[in-house]
C-alpha cells in the first residue's frame, strides 16, 4: 500500500513516519485492492481540549473510501486508535460486500468472513464519488467566505452504496450520481436516526 504522510503544527518526526507508515500500511490486508492512504497530523488549538494530537486517515481502493479522524494524547497513540478504527471500518465493508456478491450463499458454520477472496465482487461495484482537481480555497460570494471547494468525478451507483460509503466516510450526508435514476441525488442523515434521498427532478 502506497501511504503518505504529512502534517500541521506537529514535528513530523522519522520515528513517526516510519511507525505510521508501518501500521496504516499493515491495514491492506484487511481488503484486497486498497492501495493508497493518506495520513494527516495536525494539532487542535482549543485550550479546552485535553487529546490535541489529531491523526486523519483516508483510504482509497476500487472506488471505494474509508476514513477515520481520532485524537489522542500525542501523535503515537492517535495513529494506533486510527488504526483500530479503520480495522473495524474495512471488517465492516469488506462483510457487506460479502454479502452482496453472495446474497444467496450461506457461511458456513465458524466460517470467517475475512477469508473469502472479494477481488471480483471490488472490481464489479460501481466506483464511488472520486476526487479529480482541488479547488482554490478563500473564494467570496455575496459576503460568505467558501473556505473549500472540491470538483468530483461522480460514477453512478444506487443509493445503498451511497449510504455505504456516506457511513464509511462518516459525514451526515453524500452526493452521488443514482445509477437508478440517472440523475445527481444525495442521501443523509435525518435527525430521527433514519437516511433520506433527495432525488433531482426529471
Amino acid at each position: 500500500m502506497d501511504v503518505s504522510v504529512s502534517s500541521r503544527n506537529i514535528e513530523l518526526t522519522e520515528a513517526l513516519r516510519d511507525v505510521t507508515t508501518e501500521k496504516i500500511g499493515r491495514l491492506g490486508r484487511f481488503l484486497d485492492g486498497m492501495d493508497r492512504a493518506e495520513v494527516h497530523f495536525f494539532e487542535e488549538r482549543n485550550p479546552r481540549i485535553a487529546d490535541k494530537d489529531v491523526c486523519e486517515v483516508t483510504m482509497d481502493g476500487h472506488g471505494h473510501h474509508v476514513r477515520a479522524k481520532v485524537a489522542a494524547a500525542d501523535p503515537f497513540a492517535a495513529v494506533d486508535a486510527a488504526v483500530n478504527k479503520l480495522e473495524h471500518q474495512l471488517h465492516k465493508l469488506k462483510t457487506k460486500l460479502v454479502g452482496r456478491s453472495h446474497p444467496r450463499r450461506a457461511q458456513p458454520r465458524g466460517a470467517d468472513p475475512l477469508a473469502v477472496d472479494l477481488a471480483a465482487s471490488l472490481d464489479g461495484l460501481a466506483p464511488a464519488v472520486a476526487p479529480v482537481l482541488p479547488v482554490e480555497d478563500d473564494v467570496e460570494a455575496d459576503g460568505f467566505r467558501i473556505v473549500k471547494s472540491k470538483r468530483f468525478t461522480m460514477k453512478p451507483m444506487t443509493p445503498e452504496e451511497a449510504v455505504m460509503q456516506m457511513e464509511l466516510l462518516g459525514h451526515s450526508f453524500y452526493f452521488f450520481s443514482n445509477a437508478e435514476t440517472g440523475r445527481a441525488a444525495v442521501v443523509y442523515h435525518r435527525s430521527a436516526g433514519d437516511v433520506g434521498l433527495i432525488d433531482e427532478a426529471g
